[in-house]
């Protein structure tokens, strides 16, 4: 029964992505948008420092994916922190005011709320970039883990918060985002972070149900949305990371821990926002798919953010 509804979601993402894709037809003209600015809501995925830490990799100055994204269109993109234009935040869900750690991070929903208030508006060659559900799906392992609820629990509130990200989405195009690029997870299920608790089944099925509810959710919107597939690109990498110049896809490169909540799978962990170079023990982290137990090392997010560069210039 279990391969079976993974199946379906996995056919369910597959076929409304390229609804997505296709929207109310492809542009007849390559590269037909040249973006203005690139805005940014979202968790620790597409966070550019704006807490005070670093990003969510080993901090070497490096782009993260949607900093690579905006690089092949000529364009920079830094946080709110840095006088930029991205507000995501690392371990902020989609709605909720507790953070995947139990702090108060603003929500991806808050984010955008707080943009909005304060007169941010978008323009007519803006790029809106947004993701959620790493931090959501943390949260809702860490209540299994700790028996406040059931696997079949969490997988139910997991998919009500990909509609939650979709609904964020119809609310940016409704102030009036014409271009909006949507991420949801990767496959946490083939993370470090999965194996290390034993976990990957039931993290594989979260992930599988989180995207699956967040696209099904946003099939109409494909003349204003494209979904980006991260679960898809992060598996190759996982699957075949030779093929991607890896030598490391099962461990995370550094040694950065923290004592505190960190990244919220609990104490005591990596937090790759406080990863340097001087933190990896002398290894060559280029070929590490993974900075901590859930976030990617830059190889990984400038590769990603090739691809995505190349969905968004082939979509508008």
């Amino acid at each position: 029964m279990t391969g079976l509804w993974l199946r379906r979601a996995f056919m369910a993402v597959t076929w409304c992505s390229a609804a997505l894709l296709a929207g109310c037809g492809s542009s007849s003209v390559v590269s037909a948008l040249t973006p203005t600015r690139f805005i940014g809501f979202g968790d620790a995925f597409t966070d550019l420092g704006a807490a005070g830490a670093g990003k969510y990799s080993v901090n070497d100055g490096s782009n993260n994916w949607v900093q690579q994204m905006a690089a092949g269109y000529g364009r920079s993109v830094n946080s709110v922190l840095s006088g930029g234009t991205s507000y995501a935040r690392g371990n902020a869900r989609v709605t909720s005011a507790v953070d995947a750690a139990g702090g108060a991070t603003p929500s991806v929903t808050q984010q955008i709320t707080n943009f909005l208030a304060a007169g941010g508006t978008f323009g007519p060659n803006d790029v809106v970039v947004i993701n959620g559900g790493f931090s959501d799906i943390i949260a809702e392992m860490g209540a299994v883990r700790s028996g406040a609820q059931t696997g079949e629990v969490m997988l139910a509130n997991v998919g009500r918060e990909g509609r939650e990200l979709a609904a964020q989405v119809r609310r940016l195009v409704q102030a009036g985002a014409k271009y909006v690029l949507v991420t949801g997870v990767v496959n946490l299920g083939i993370t470090p972070w999965a194996t290390s608790i034993g976990q990957n089944l039931l993290l594989s099925q979260a992930s599988g149900k989180f995207n699956a509810e967040l696209v099904v959710s946003l099939v109409d919107q494909g003349s204003n949305a494209l979904y980006l597939d991260a679960a898809f690109f992060y598996n190759l990498m996982n699957t075949s990371p030779s093929n991607y110049g890896f030598t490391n896809a099962n461990s995370p490169v550094c040694n950065s821990i923290d004592p505190g909540p960190g990244i919220g799978i609990g104490p005591g962990n990596i937090n790759s926002s406080l990863c340097t170079p001087a933190t990896v023990g002398g290894q060559d982290y280029s070929k590490f798919v993974y900075a901590d137990a859930v976030y990617s090392a830059p190889t990984a997010h400038r590769q990603f953010g090739d691809y995505a560069y190349g969905r968004l210039r082939g979509r508008f």
